[in-house]
């Protein structure tokens, strides 16, 4: 990755220096526009300022410190194609691409965001910022269970840089900046009035965009302020507009392919049909649907579609808006107000384009003990039925009648005072943001969609099978509008979250030494953060089943809670020698909240050496931590009944076990024992959970080879343990046993106590009926298949950054930034009994390298960047073959007409790569969309700003 900055092209950095310091990389970035760039470098730092950058409260002249620190510019940002700040993270060599979000996971559960995600070690564990402090957490959680920033949400209208430092940083930040931190700087002292309009298309179709920005700002004597204003909208892409998306018989593979099961009644029985083989067939109704008729060993004769996957939207429909206001006022000389406010709003959809319904997820076709049987007995074929219908765009109303909706708001608002006195700098502020969304989707409502095609039930067989007969002339007819929204609704989900905090911090000299001054900064904050999930109650499964009820849907229930957080922490820079310099820091933080984190001491200590004037040699270590995510502590879940073993009661003889006496567990698991009933199972919140720990250690150098050419290489290696893990109903069970009798299955003791933490966060897991004296006394009632504190994982590579510029008298000036990630080990284990595995050359994991780079040109009033990204080989789907590189291009010229204004053309994903080519990924669509892919192809974007 390239580290740019608009502060100093010199070597910057600090580090521990050892021999081994070879070994290691880290991503550098420098961006100065275009007249601080044609200054030499030794002019430039002379006159440098001291700031402040990610990973320190202390001011230094220097961006480089004893951890690898990377900062792109909006001018960066715009350079190298990108449309928004979450589409750059994205590609930061360090970021993983192994994200369930996005635009192409509509079926996930964020597939309106974006997030950070250094390190693949999860985004929960990279700390977002804007300007320092944190934004409210996206209110739908990542992956159903953890809490994130949604970075789409940031306006670049607002942005003038965007920092990364990687590695660990809890000693300066608190909870969750473990694999790194990214902060987003706003503008500040502009003075002028900017508009940029952009307007994008797509070369095969849809996804048209328009984006309109304003941004002004004014200064006085004593006052500043800043003002901005900014639009997008952009039309859907959906994957029927994609030739190698739309049909699948155009599969890149030439893969024989069959028409999807869209109209089936599959034989169970074999009477009507063989075994398996669909059983109602009528070539008039093909016709209906616009369907394919095939004959398959598998399915008999049916009929189906090969369009109806491409249906679904790849890219969402969106319109947003963001505004954006800030302001000082000086006091005095040495006092200055501050403060600052912003607004965004986004309606956004995604769509699956069809519905989907059978008697496999369908509860309403059961026996008499209301247990769903997934298929039924047809009183007319005399056979058992399980049947599956899919519903084409066109019976719905359209390919976005099946859309998902979007809502989301959010605002935040910051005040504050800051000043000197004497020898430092202060700054005493309060911010406070609400984050609120709503989640619209459409389902089918269970009992009229089962009503529709079956009618009214016939009865049951003796086996308690449920008897109906499917009407024919609906099944063979396709549904209208009208229809579909009679037996259709929509599920709201709402949620909210805020975050408010109090700080103060200070830094500046204590006094000299005589290598230079002792400098410190200190920090003191309390942060208070809210979280209210609101899930739609007809997805509960425990409901009882009505008309409402909702067909095949599961959520993950309601949260609700608050969590309190209070910390201090002190940093030293301590000059030893006049090139060796030290760095050190501490801090606590106290959560006043139901989990059992109660306080986490961090602390960081780096080292700065610098042997030569072109040469900085540096090393840090750090220890971290993060908070359990509040869905996981204060989810109320989502329940439904599953049939356990009880090996307490099997193990012991206790409880249902009394009448048998102690077992062995394979003796229990024979069928109709009586310690294997079932049971209430919920996934919810565990307030056992205790912070996850983590260390981390990096080391490399930085060399100014020659003028404007400079190369840092740094190692990174970052362990964690007790990372929050879901566990499973056995692996509870088999605990509680354990932890209760103190020896396991074998007879071997027990390494957790009955009394340990560990064993009291099992058992508060299970909830037992008390009934003294009956036969329930003792029986299961729910089990929490909760979060625990139980994994491990450890990440280790190597990130480089090269940069040169060159400056010719006749041929302008010339650009060179590459950026390089290398993963060495990406190991975990979810027990401390597991073996250690590394994943790193697994197919569905990230690529061991990502390479990030740009060429730029610029002389007089032109200007030409190439920017690529290369993702490394990864493994096939059937892991037998590494695959090869993924490599895409974004190209953009530019013409300044006048001082004022200025032109830009960009093309993005130049040679129109668009997946990452696997013969072994043999089902639609055709492509693993984390490993690597674009299907959106090559797009054009026309953008003009224009100052006066």
């Amino acid at each position: 990755m390239t580290n740019r900055q608009s502060l100093a092209p010199r070597l910057n950095t600090l580090s521990i220096a050892l021999s081994m310091v070879m070994l290691a990389t880290a991503p550098t970035a420098f961006a100065q526009d275009q007249s601080e760039q044609s200054r030499p470098a030794s002019t430039q730092a002379s006159t440098l300022d001291t700031v402040t950058v990610v990973g320190s409260r202390i001011k230094r002249a220097e961006i480089e410190g004893p951890a690898p620190v990377t900062v792109i510019t909006r001018a960066d940002i715009d350079r190298e194609g990108f449309q928004t700040v979450g589409d750059m993270l994205q590609s930061l060599t360090q970021q993983s691409t192994a994200n369930f979000t996005g635009d192409l996971a509509v079926s996930g559960f964020t597939p309106n965001a974006q997030v950070v995600n250094l390190r693949g070690m999860g985004p929960g564990y990279t700390l977002t910022l804007i300007n320092g402090r944190r934004p409210p957490d996206y209110p739908q959680p990542y992956n159903r269970d953890n809490n994130v920033v949604n970075v789409r949400m940031i306006p670049s209208a607002i942005v003038e840089r965007v920092e990364v430092l990687t590695g660990g940083a809890s000693a300066i930040y608190g909870s969750d900046a473990v694999a790194g931190v990214v902060n987003i700087v706003t503008r500040k002292n502009y003075d002028g009035n900017q508009i940029r309009v952009t307007a994008g298309t797509t070369a095969e179709g849809g996804g048209d965009s328009v984006a309109f920005e304003y941004t002004g700002g004014s200064t006085g004597d004593r006052w500043s302020t800043l003002y901005a204003l900014q639009y997008n909208a952009n039309e859907p892409v959906f994957a029927s507009q994609r030739e190698f998306l739309a049909d699948t018989r155009n599969n890149p593979y030439g893969l024989t392919a069959n028409p999807n099961l869209a109209l089936v009644a599959l034989s169970l029985g074999g009477v009507a049909a063989r075994a398996n083989h669909n059983a109602v067939y009528d070539a008039a109704a093909c016709d209906a649907f616009g369907y394919t008729t095939v004959t398959t060993p598998a399915r008999g004769t049916y009929c189906g579609s090969f369009t109806q996957p491409a249906s679904r939207s790849i890219s969402n429909k969106q319109e947003t808006w963001a505004t954006y206001v800030s302001g000082t006022f000086d006091v005095t000389n040495t006092l200055q107000l501050f403060g600052s406010a912003s607004l965004y709003t986004s309606e956004a959809s995604s769509g699956s384009g069809t519905e989907f319904w059978g008697t496999s997820g369908d509860r309403f076709t059961a026996n008499p003990s209301g247990a769903a049987t997934g298929y039924y007995y047809d009183a007319a074929y005399g056979d058992f039925f399980q049947l599956q219908r899919v519903f084409n765009p066109f019976e719905l109303g359209g390919s976005e009648a099946a859309t998902t909706l979007y809502d989301e708001n959010y605002f935040d608002l910051t005040f504050g005072v800051n000043g000197v006195f004497g020898r430092f700098d202060w700054e005493a502020s309060a911010n406070y943001g609400e984050y609120e969304y709503e989640n619209d989707r459409p389902r089918l409502l269970a009992k009229p969609v089962h009503d529709y095609f079956l009618g009214p039930q016939l009865g049951n067989r003796s086996n308690g099978v449920p008897i109906y007969a499917l009407n024919l002339a609906r099944w063979n007819s396709p549904i209208t509008p009208e229809i579909y929204r009679s037996f259709a609704t929509r599920v709201k989900n709402i949620s909210e979250t805020s975050s408010g905090t109090v700080n103060f911090n200070f830094s500046g000299d204590l006094f000299d030494l005589p290598a230079g001054p002792l400098s410190i900064a200190g920090v003191v904050e309390g942060t208070r953060q809210t979280m209210d999930l609101i899930s739609d109650p007809r997805t509960d499964q425990m409901r009882p089943l009505d008309e409402q009820t909702i067909y095949n849907l599961t959520s993950s229930g309601s949260t609700s809670g608050e969590r309190d957080r209070y910390a201090v922490g002190v940093e030293f820079r301590v000059p030893i020698l006049d090139s060796l310099t030290a760095n050190l820091a501490g801090r606590y933080d106290k959560y006043d909240d139901i989990t059992a984190v109660d306080g986490a001491f961090t602390k960081t200590f780096g080292l700065e050496w610098r042997p030569f004037s072109s040469l900085l040699l540096r090393g840090s270590y750090a220890t971290s931590f993060r908070a359990p995510d509040m869905q996981m502590v204060f989810a109320e879940g989502a329940a439904s009944y599953s049939s356990v073993l009880d090996e307490y009661a099997c193990r012991s003889g206790q409880y249902l076990g009394q009448t048998t006496g102690p077992r062995t567990v394979p003796t229990c698991q024979q069928s109709g024992d009586l310690t294997q009933y079932q049971t209430q199972s919920r996934i919810a919140g565990n307030p056992g959970l205790k912070e996850e720990e983590g260390e981390s250690w990096g080391y490399g150098f930085v060399w100014d080879i020659i003028d404007n050419m400079s190369l840092s290489v740094d190692y990174y290696r970052i362990r964690l343990e007790d990372k929050a893990s879901q566990v499973t109903a056995a692996y509870i069970l088999q605990n509680e046993a354990n932890c209760r009798l103190g020896v396991k299955r074998d007879g071997t003791a027990f390494e957790n106590g009955p009394d340990s933490a560990f064993c009291q966060n099992i058992y508060g897991l299970i909830t037992r009926t008390v009934a003294p004296g009956t036969a329930l006394d003792g029986r299961l009632q729910a089990l929490n298949t909760a979060y625990i504190n139980t994994a491990f994982q450890e990440v280790s590579g190597v990130d480089a950054n090269f940069r040169y510029r060159h400056t010719t008298d006749r041929w302008g000036r010339f650009d060179l930034d590459l950026g390089y990630t290398l993963r060495l080990t990406d190991k975990s284990k979810q027990f401390a009994d597991d073996e250690l595995v590394d994943y790193r050359d697994m197919w569905d994991y990230d690529p061991r390298s990502r390479v990030r780079g740009s060429l730029g040109w610029s002389s007089d009033d032109w200007s030409v960047t190439l920017f690529g990204t290369r993702l490394g080989a990864n493994q096939n789907w059937a892991e037998t073959d590494r695959l090869r590189p993924y490599i895409t291009y974004n190209m953009q010229v530019g013409h300044r007409f006048t001082p004022n204004t200025k032109v830009e053309f960009t093309v993005v994903n130049l040679t129109d790569n668009q997946y990452r080519f696997d013969e072994t990924y043999t089902s639609y669509p055709y492509f693993y969309y984390a490993n690597g892919a674009d299907p959106l192809g090559r797009r054009f974007f026309i953008s003009m700003t224009h100052r006066f």
